[in-house]
């Protein structure tokens, strides 16, 4: 079975920076899984994905553009520290700030008494980025899956 809009797909990956060491990888736990054509994966690699089936594997770099976007300046706002429930806090590390619409991932930029500026762009903004894929399975979705937007049972989320 091909891969295709509300299609679920697990599939094992390792990521890289292009031409650094690997970041991340799901090699050594379950496979990830998705249901194709909802956003639930950057857009790079769901495209680089379609048409494959259960059992390829091949490599793909996917343009800063065509993962988490470009870093864009002007990105830095001020938030009192209070929404950081007490975490220690240093320049340069990363921290999930909840929003209106979420969690977000934030880099800290500054520490003060009761402000923290943090820098709004997602973590790997303007990283060229290399995967590695293994497709584990192809199946058909759920109703339930594709009026959700993402996959149930193993690998997905509960209810």
């Amino acid at each position: 079975m091909k891969i295709e809009k509300d299609r679920v797909v697990r599939f094992h990956y390792t990521v890289s920076e292009q031409g650094q060491a690997p970041l991340e990888s799901s090699n050594d736990g379950e496979p990830l899984a998705i249901l194709v054509g909802h956003g639930n994966i950057i857009p790079g690699l769901e495209s680089a994905m379609d048409g494959r089936e259960a059992g390829e594997t091949f490599e793909v770099d996917v343009a800063a553009a065509e993962a988490y976007g470009e870093r864009r300046d002007g990105m830095v706002q001020r938030v009192p520290k209070k929404h950081f429930k007490g975490a220690k806090l240093q320049p340069g590390m990363q921290a999930v700030l909840p929003t209106n619409f979420g969690p977000r991932a934030v880099t800290i930029e500054k520490v003060g008494m009761s402000v923290v500026d943090v820098d709004l762009n997602h973590p790997m903004a303007g990283k060229d980025l290399h995967f590695k894929v293994e497709i584990v399975e192809v199946r058909e979705a759920s109703a339930e899956e594709i009026e959700h937007k993402h996959v149930h049972g193993e690998g997905g989320h509960q209810h």
